[in-house]
């Protein structure tokens, strides 16, 4: 029997999913039938229409959905009553639905109106996005079990600093999946700071726009989830479970055949990609774990490549200066793409502009295409007046703090731009209310993030001199305080001196920690190096996470003038998390 034939009652029908040829159609294909637009696929469809649909499977991601709407029909002619349901026990008048907002958006760019309009009709049916950023620990203890073993598998592998600099096991991983990452257009950022800050601006600006995201960010803060969301939040933890089974025999094909296991980071890669895939999404927002060339990331077609500030950081697996460090994550920058260039050091700057030129691509640098034009402090965060590739956006207020944070802001709009081929093909300006309306709703756990009063404890995962400098910056322009205790536990790997100067001019004094990670530097050995910045008599010893946050409230609060005293918990992410987890439990 030919493939794709089923000799059922109705007589012989055709696979949706598999062309006139034979050939099973693309992950991002079929994703997209199954969930997005399931009511325009009744039992049998034309097999040279979905041959036709298959054609260019390696497409960029706005060009899919608007070939299946225009190009798939129904085999039977017949017009049914736009009242009554289809074989599905669908209403037809969500189709009648879909083509209106595709009308209503006919002053737009085609491909952006159904690309939006899919994804409206599809939010009407799923409900609208969750925002809780850092999920709970599973109610149900099954599922919470489920978790601890995946959790527990993806534990025997290699950790996250332990690489081997090479993209071929997760190619080969994205080849026998279906190559679920080509299903969607993406946007890949690199950098050294502000990553995960700038993908959650970026994520709520597209979701503002009625774009379904997926984003992939790392490290997590508290639960492994967090690392694939869609649409603004984490997967649950039952859809991660699900993932992880869905992928595992493959992962196993491709350890089978390969020199190394996949790694930790590969194999979470893999699970974000595919989960993104079913979804399905319309933008895939992902950050890259280390460097960029050969990342596990960097098997994606990044449309619009996003750098961050490089700084030194990675040094012994990236390079040693700005420069050797920018030509790693300069990987990033693919054929004709679109690169959004923050502030960068001028050695940096120029491997990447050089980059962008052999790649033949775009480059919008901040300061000069974009930038921040002004920013106030305000209550809760900072207003700012944007200039993006399109035009001006003033009265945007940001729910945090920090000049670097207004920086990222101004990164994550200029790749929104750019994304949708604003300053390109496009001279005009994104719509300011749904822009204002998005930087209003971002939030980024673990960064400058406020999670007590009396005295205020903030956390922020500051774990490099760069990124402590802006943190001290930003905790003097937001708080004042009068007197302020650090909570500080670092990796081992880390340049924790540099950290601890960045830092000394701002902390009364420092209460050395380590966290639960093996990769934690034990407290005696980072309390040694804090003497050689901060004196003896600044520094105060607490192994345990728990003592130091108590010790650190304590010293606040025993010395504070008029109630002006803080406490500042950072040096890692993980340090960050577990005292976010500690703290929000009281």
């Amino acid at each position: 029997m030919p493939p794709g034939v089923d000799e059922g009652v109705r007589g012989p029908q055709v696979d949706p999913y598999v062309t006139a040829g034979g050939r099973l159609l693309p992950a991002g294909v079929r994703a997209g039938l199954r969930h997005s637009f399931p009511y325009l696929l009744p039992q049998g469809l034309h097999n040279e229409t979905v041959a036709e649909a298959a054609e260019g499977p390696e497409t960029a991601g706005p060009k899919v959905p608007r070939v299946l709407v225009r190009r798939l029909v129904p085999v039977s002619e017949q017009q049914p009553d736009s009242h009554g349901p289809d074989d599905l026990g669908r209403p037809f008048d969500q189709t009648d639905e879909f083509d209106r907002i595709v009308a209503e958006e006919s002053d737009r760019d085609p491909d952006l109106a159904v690309i939006e309009a899919g994804s409206r009709t599809l939010r009407a049916h799923g409900g609208a996005p969750q925002g809780e950023q850092v999920p709970a620990a599973p109610a149900d203890p099954e599922v919470a079990k489920a978790l601890q073993e995946v959790e527990q598998e993806l534990s025997t592998r290699w950790g996250e600093t332990k690489l081997e600099p090479s993209v071929s096991r997760i190619a080969a991983l994205m080849d026998v999946l279906g190559e679920p990452q080509r299903a969607y257009p993406s946007i890949h950022i690199t950098g050294t700071n502000g990553k995960t800050s700038t993908a959650r601006m970026i994520e709520a600006l597209l979701n503002a726009f009625d774009l379904r995201t997926g984003r992939y960010t790392s490290p997590h803060v508290q639960s492994i989830t967090e690392r694939i969301s869609l649409d603004g939040a984490p997967i649950s933890a039952e859809r991660f479970v699900e993932t992880y089974h869905d992928i595992k025999p493959y992962v196993e094909m491709v350890d089978a055949s390969e020199e190394y296991r996949l790694s930790f980071f590969e194999v979470l890669t893999g699970m974000a990609y595919a989960a993104f895939a079913d979804a399905p999404v319309d933008a895939a927002v992902v950050e890259v774990g280390m460097g960029g060339s050969w990342d596990a990331t960097n098997v994606i077609d990044g449309a619009v490549a996003v750098i961050t500030p490089i700084s030194l950081d990675h040094t012994d697996r990236l390079g040693s200066t700005p420069a050797e460090i920018a030509h790693e994550k300069g990987g990033v920058i693919k054929q004709g793409a679109t690169v959004i260039l923050a502030q960068q050091p001028v050695d940096a700057a120029q491997v990447l502009l050089k980059k962008a030129v052999e790649a033949d691509a775009t480059v919008a640098r901040e300061g000069m295409e974009f930038g921040v034009v002004s920013r106030e402090v305000a209550v809760g965060g900072q207003m700012l007046t944007l200039r993006g590739m399109g035009g001006e956006y003033d009265g945007i207020f940001l729910p945090l703090y920090g000049a670097h944070m207004a920086h990222n802001a101004a990164v994550a709009l200029a790749a929104v731009e750019a994304f949708f081929g604003v300053g390109g093909e496009h001279a005009r300006e994104l719509d300011a209310d749904t822009v204002r309306r998005a930087f209003a709703s971002v939030t980024s756990p673990g960064r400058m993030e406020v999670v007590r009063r009396s005295p205020t404890v903030v956390l922020d995962a500051a774990h490099n001199p760069a990124g402590a400098q802006v943190t001290a910056e930003a905790v003097t322009e937001a708080f004042g305080f009068s007197r302020l205790i650090g909570v500080v536990g670092a990796s081992d790997d880390k340049d924790v001196k540099g950290v601890f100067e960045a830092f000394e001019p701002i902390f009364a004094e420092v209460v050395v920690t380590q966290n639960s990670s093996h990769r934690a530097m034990p407290a005696d050995e980072l309390a040694a190096i804090a003497v050689e910045v901060f004196g003896p008599d600044r520094v105060q010893v607490e192994p345990r996470l728990d003592d130091a946050l108590e010790a650190a409230v304590t010293l606040a609060e025993e010395e504070a003038e008029y109630g002006g005293a803080g406490v500042l918990v950072t040096g890692s992410v993980i340090t960050v998390g577990e005292a976010r987890l500690l703290l929000k439990r009281g």
